[in-house]
């Protein structure tokens, strides 16, 4: 729940709170990290800004760094993570947490850049695999830069403590978790061998996820990209599979909605998401398929979303009750998390 000045302003006008304590409860708020991120104008540009310079130094890497050679590219990546943890230290030093977090991301994110650049230098490079194919294509050549940009993010993490540096984190065990699989099977990965391993992997990371939110209560969102990336890798992983069989796909639309309440018991809006978009393709499935030249079926789809809404009323109207007799029979460690993501 976020609450403006104005809100604050007219509690100290109807006297339940005084001039101090809202002063007090601003400076709070601000020094304290919050549980999810937050997005006003400030932040968008923050974060704009970041990821822009993040992209030029990874997805957006051309042919032309290639000139400078292997030693070229590791010492001006050195000099970049030198520059960007400079700036890290200055914005923190000054109270912006944000740009501070979004700088130290950028080092971990020019970690591979550098670790490629060494490995040319050192002769050490097994192939003509260039840097900018790093994001696009899965090869077992990038091991070494994933579980060195792993090793960084990690330190970084375990020293800066900011949430934001667990994003490139999430990325690598995607990409770390495929090229394994290119590793293991000499080469070329199948598609339906990429869509399992994008599966199981996302279940390991979302287990992470949930081991890392359980011991972060009260404290910054660790878990947010964590769980981001692995729904989506999970998700897409299953969406991906292919199969003739109906129970399959019924199989598939239970297995949405249960990301759903997934979703609702973690407060984590990405299952709800996800969910939500699965059990909509397994409709439309029914719809161009099963259902094709059935008049009842647009009629019975329209009841059936007209009840879900009905539903949310319901949902609506006896959520706290329902809440409280579910986190109820949850574990404690379990109760309190929640209790640290709902809002007020």
């Amino acid at each position: 729940m976020n609450i403006s000045k104005v809100q604050l302003q007219q509690a100290v006008e109807q006297g339940i709170l005084s001039q101090q304590q809202a002063s007090q409860l601003v400076e709070f708020v601000h020094s304290h990290p919050a549980g999810s991120p937050r997005f006003d104008f400030s932040h968008l540009l923050y974060y704009l800004g970041g990821l822009i310079a993040i992209g030029a130094m990874t997805l957006f890497m051309n042919l032309g760094w290639e000139r400078f050679g292997g030693w070229g590219v590791f010492f001006i990546s050195l000099l970049y993570a030198g520059i960007g943890l400079r700036l890290c230290q200055g914005f923190a030093a000054r109270g912006y947490a944000v740009p501070a977090a979004v700088c130290a991301t950028f080092v971990v994110a020019v970690t591979p850049l550098a670790i490629f650049g060494l490995q040319q230098g050192l002769g050490l490079w097994p192939d003509d695999q260039l840097y900018r194919d790093y994001h696009r294509h899965i090869a077992w050549q990038w091991l070494y830069m994933e579980l060195g940009t792993l090793a960084v993010g990690l330190i970084m993490v375990w020293r800066l403590k900011y949430a934001f540096l667990v994003m490139p984190i999430a990325v690598t065990l995607w990409y770390l978790s495929m090229d394994v699989a290119a590793l293991l099977t000499g080469g070329w990965v199948e598609w339906e061998l990429r869509m399992l391993v994008s599966l199981y992997m996302g279940l390991l990371i979302i287990a992470l996820a949930f081991w890392v939110d359980m011991r972060s209560v009260n404290q910054a969102d660790y878990a947010f990209w964590l769980y981001l990336f692995g729904a989506l890798a999970f998700w897409c992983g299953l969406s991906f599979q292919h199969s003739d069989s109906e129970w399959s796909k019924l199989l598939y639309c239970l297995l949405n909605l249960g990301l759903m309440g997934v979703g609702m018991l973690l407060v984590r809006r990405i299952f709800l998401v996800l969910g939500a978009l699965g059990v909509c393709l397994y409709l439309g499935h029914l719809a161009s398929n099963l259902f094709r030249d059935s008049w009842l079926f647009p009629i019975a789809l329209t009841a059936i979303g007209l009840l879900v809404v009905y539903l949310g009323i319901l949902w609506q109207k006896h959520e706290s009750s329902i809440t409280q007799r579910v986190r109820g029979v949850l574990p404690e460690p379990l109760r309190r998390l929640l209790a640290s993501r709902l809002p007020a």
